[in-house]
Order: structure tokens, then C-alpha cells, then sequence
């Protein structure tokens, strides 16, 4: 039994040795020229939006349609003309099966997580934008918030990543229905959706090229990737 527990340790020890080492070998560095933004310096608010299984971004409309226009984003700038009554958009992206079969957790088919996971190659992709009128807060009761404050060179090359992840047909955005919840539709994506490139590791990209540190081990699921936010990227209050 002594020997059969020395084991048992030794194989623990292991494994959180080699997970560290993973993480830390795959960790992505942030852009200090753009994150944390220069005191003083305007800023744009940005939130990520974590649920069970599930994160998105919140992005003001206004800022985003600017960013969008002065790129020549046309994809983009379509997006945001169509939400333009609410003041933010949140932004996620998941695989197309599985993301529109599932509106919440409860729902939840694990022949279509597995799937979505494990399928060779990976799987179609898409984006759900959601018009957001309501306080972050209000509008996302069970979900954790945390809020960003990103410079504004940050902020637009979050806004030229997020319009590159927009499939395009003849200029403008593929609509491919409504979406989970509120005003909201599903757009198709560039990407593959899988194991190692699920919606948390899209979110945790986009704050990336905004600047952001990030460390896509701990990013696989929504409470990890807030951690990684805390820890790494000093997250202001909501």
C-alpha cells in the first residue's frame, strides 16, 4: 500500500508539473505599448462576459462601428449597423452545431459536446452577436463580469480581429439566423471549433491582440480565463 501511494503521489506530482510547464511554455505575452494603457490616456471599456461553459465579449457599438469604418471593415460595419439601437454588442463564437443546439446549460447534449470537441479537423464555426441595452450586470444575471479598460490603438486591433472572423460573401457578413437570446443572430465564422480552439481561446485571442496577456491552458474554460485575466492583466472593477 506504501508503495502503491508513493506512486500514486509520484503520477500527481507529475501531472501538475507538466500542466505548469505546459502553461507556461504556451503562454502568450501582451504588447506593452498597447496594455495597460498610459496614464491619462483615453480609453475603451471592454468586458468579457463568463458563463458556465460559455464567454463573450462586450464591445461599445459606438467605438466598435468607428474602429470598424476608419479600417474599411466593411463586414463589420455592417454588423454594427444592424444593432445600432443598443449601446453594446456582445460578441461570442463556438462551434455551429453545438453552440446553436445549446442556449443553456441545463440543454446541454453531450453527444454534441463530445463532437464539437473531438471531431478531427475540427468543426464549422460561428459568431452570436446580441444587441445589449441593459447594464452588464442586469443583462447577465449568472454570469461572471470582468471589465477591461483597453487603449484605444488596443481597442482597434481587437476591432480588426473580430471583423477577420466574420466569413464574407461578396463584401458582407453570412446571416445565418436568429440568435440564443434578445435581439440577437448568428453569423457565419472563420475557424475551426475543437479541443484546442474552443470560444474561450477566441475571446482570450482578441484580448491578446488588444495587448492583453494570456495563457490559453488556463483560458479552456470561462472561470479559468477570468482568472487568467486576474492574475495576469490586472482587470479594473466593474
Amino acid at each position: 500500500m506504501r508503495r502503491l501511494a508513493r506512486r500514486v503521489a509520484a503520477l500527481v506530482v507529475t501531472l501538475f508539473v507538466t500542466l505548469v510547464l505546459t502553461a507556461w511554455l504556451t503562454a502568450r505575452p501582451g504588447s506593452p505599448s498597447l496594455y495597460p494603457p498610459a496614464p491619462g490616456e483615453e480609453t475603451v471599456t471592454v468586458r468579457l462576459v463568463a458563463g458556465p461553459w460559455h464567454s463573450g465579449l462586450l464591445l461599445p457599438r459606438d467605438t466598435l462601428a468607428r474602429a470598424a469604418e476608419e479600417a474599411g471593415a466593411g463586414a463589420l460595419l455592417e454588423v454594427t449597423g444592424r444593432f445600432r439601437a443598443y449601446p453594446a454588442l456582445e460578441v461570442g463564437w463556438g462551434d455551429a452545431g453545438f453552440y446553436r443546439a445549446v442556449p443553456t446549460l441545463q440543454s446541454l447534449d453531450w453527444r454534441l459536446a463530445l463532437r464539437a470537441l473531438f471531431t478531427p479537423g475540427g468543426r464549422p464555426a460561428v459568431l452570436h452577436v446580441v444587441g445589449v441595452a441593459a447594464e452588464p450586470g442586469a443583462a447577465f444575471p449568472e454570469a461572471e463580469i470582468v471589465t477591461l479598460q483597453l487603449s484605444q490603438a488596443g481597442f482597434r486591433r481587437l476591432a480588426a480581429a473580430l471583423a477577420q472572423s466574420f466569413t464574407r460573401r461578396d463584401g458582407h457578413p453570412v446571416v445565418l439566423g436568429p440568435g440564443l437570446y434578445g435581439p440577437s443572430l448568428f453569423y457565419e465564422a472563420q475557424g475551426r471549433f475543437g479541443l484546442l480552439h474552443v470560444c474561450n481561446h477566441w475571446s482570450a485571442g482578441l484580448l491578446n491582440e488588444a495587448g492583453l496577456p494570456v495563457t490559453p491552458l488556463l483560458d479552456t474554460l470561462p472561470r479559468g480565463l477570468a482568472l487568467d485575466l486576474a492574475w495576469r492583466a490586472r482587470p479594473h472593477a466593474p
